[in-house]
């Protein structure tokens, strides 16, 4: 397993930051998920993050529902995401698992970190899990050597972000906004202060995800924050091509774009 420290730690040397990249277990099609993430990784991808297909998401866009919904429609269940992490832990990529809390409850708190650890995974980010709720969480992941990885908004105070970092490892996830995930246009000027504040508080890297879909964006992020998170931008690409190597062609172009952009 490669873990989030190892990544930073080379990214920082590297005078760069990292970047990460988002993609659904069981989409295109489970076998398509590891590939589609190995071309991710192969383009310059330093950490990659699956997503567990959920049918009632909280924050994430129409992109990412639409691929989710496909996922779900492949069948894909909790025992295909860990195969997956497997799969694309295999690359050397530090692999975390991005899923809301409601799975990880029903399969067993203790079950699921010792399984994603088995898989060679490195963490979770659960978007959906409050400081306040978290204990349970954070000493099962601890127990299985696994990192923990919580959300702040820019609405977040500065005691809240003090309570949010508290409880992560590896990296502190900065939304860029108030919304749901999707490319958009530019990103939200709020990003930069809110990982300004945050790092007030941690001297864990702080990571800044919704709104980057081009190497610009990436750029952009990459001047002020230690990772840049992608995710509905390649899916989009998957999602338009007519087939799925198409896709990984496309995601591809993107991926060496952004892995070039990211370099300060």
């Amino acid at each position: 397993m490669t873990t989030l420290q190892t990544v930073f730690a080379k990214a920082k040397a590297d005078n760069r930051a990292a970047l990460v990249g988002y993609l659904p277990a069981g989409f295109p099609s489970k076998d398509g998920a590891v590939a589609a993430a190995t071309t991710l990784v192969e383009a310059g991808c330093d950490v990659i993050e699956i997503g567990l297909p959920y049918s009632d998401p909280l924050m994430d866009g129409p992109t990412i529902q639409d691929a989710v919904h496909r996922s779900l429609v492949n069948g894909t269940r909790i025992a295909d995401v860990m195969r997956t992490v497997e799969g694309v832990a295999a690359t050397g990529a530090a692999t975390l698992v991005m899923t809301y809390w409601n799975p990880i409850d029903k399969y067993g708190a203790e079950r699921f970190a010792r399984d994603l650890a088995d898989a060679g995974g490195a963490g979770t980010i659960t978007p959906d899990l409050t400081p306040e709720e978290s204990e349970p969480w954070r000493a099962a992941s601890a127990g299985a050597g696994i990192d923990t990885v919580f959300l702040v908004a820019p609405s977040s105070t500065d005691q809240r972000i003090k309570a949010v970092v508290d409880c992560c490892t590896g990296f502190v996830y900065a939304a860029s906004l108030m919304g749901v995930t999707g490319a958009r246009e530019s990103v939200n000027a709020a990003a930069e202060g809110l990982v300004q504040r945050t790092r007030a508080h941690t001297d864990l890297p702080v990571c800044v995800g919704l709104g980057v879909g081009t190497g610009a964006q990436a750029a952009e992020v990459a001047a002020y924050a230690d990772g840049v998170i992608v995710g509905s931008a390649f899916i989009r690409r998957m999602l338009d091509a007519p087939d799925e190597a198409a896709g990984r062609d496309s995601i591809a172009v993107l991926a060496r774009d952004m892995s070039k952009s990211v370099r300060r």
